[in-house]
């Protein structure tokens, strides 16, 4: 049953997916790049509540209390990574748009990777670590000042189910560039889609938000080494039979 779930609902992004990312890049020649992310954001909307339908994914929030509430309130997002639902989920949730710093590599991707290279985020090459932190900090400047929050996976990467990544400092180091506060998100979302797996399982996948960590007058690591014992004490209240 869940294998077929999973190919129904492979099938289902795919289909969506291409006329989709095929708007998206006429529409940007028109409309203006805010207007062009919410479009976006509906799609990925569309493909949380198609996970819930096809797979029996259910979502659990907390701490929606923590995030700014003005308009123009910067912050940096920084995320436990475990599987493709945390980066749909993350813009269909949050109340302002979010830009993501990925890598350039991703652009490639047909049709999905097409839509994305015409909205305004921060793809880098990560061959270049100091221009592109440069570039990180520029645009994500830029961005915060236009109410645009930046989000980004300190681990860098999906890590499986129980398991913790390298945290780096990319995250804190551009806070404290641009004098805005972080916080840390725990999700378990490897207990219903696994690390890099094709087979799904229904459940519930908690998103626990945590409270803003001001960055003035720290230094990025020990930052960030907040940020992970928070992320990663809140993984083994959320998830504890992973970490048995």
């Amino acid at each position: 049953m869940n294998f077929m779930r999973s190919l129904v609902h492979m099938l289902w992004m795919i289909v969506t997916v291409i006329p989709w990312a095929l708007v998206v890049v006429v529409a940007s020649m028109f409309i203006s790049s805010s207007r062009l992310y919410w479009w976006c954001a509906a799609w990925l909307a569309n493909a949380i509540r198609s996970g819930t339908f096809i797979l029996g994914i259910e979502n659990r929030i907390t701490g929606m209390e923590n995030l700014p509430l003005g308009e123009k309130d910067p912050v940096i997002l920084l995320v436990k990574h475990q599987s493709t639902w945390e980066t749909f989920l993350m813009p269909a949730i949050m109340p302002h748009p979010l830009a993501y710093v990925f890598k350039k590599e991703l652009l490639n991707v047909p049709f999905f990777g097409w839509a994305m290279g015409r909205m305004d985020m921060i793809h880098i090459d990560r061959s270049q670590r100091a221009q592109a932190f440069n570039k990180v900090v520029t645009q994500g400047k830029r961005l915060m000042a236009e109410g645009v929050w930046v989000i980004m996976f300190p681990e860098g990467t999906r890590i499986p189910r129980g398991q913790k990544g390298v945290y780096k400092s990319g995250g804190t180091r551009l806070a404290i560039e641009a004098g805005v506060p972080v916080i840390p998100i725990a999700v378990t979302s490897a207990k219903c889609w696994p690390t890099r797996a094709f087979i799904k399982r229904p459940g519930i996948v908690d998103i626990s938000i945590g409270k803003m960590i001001p960055s003035e007058g720290r230094q990025a690591e020990e930052l960030m080494q907040e940020v992970e014992d928070w992320i990663e004490a809140e993984m083994r209240r959320l998830d504890p039979e992973a970490y048995v």
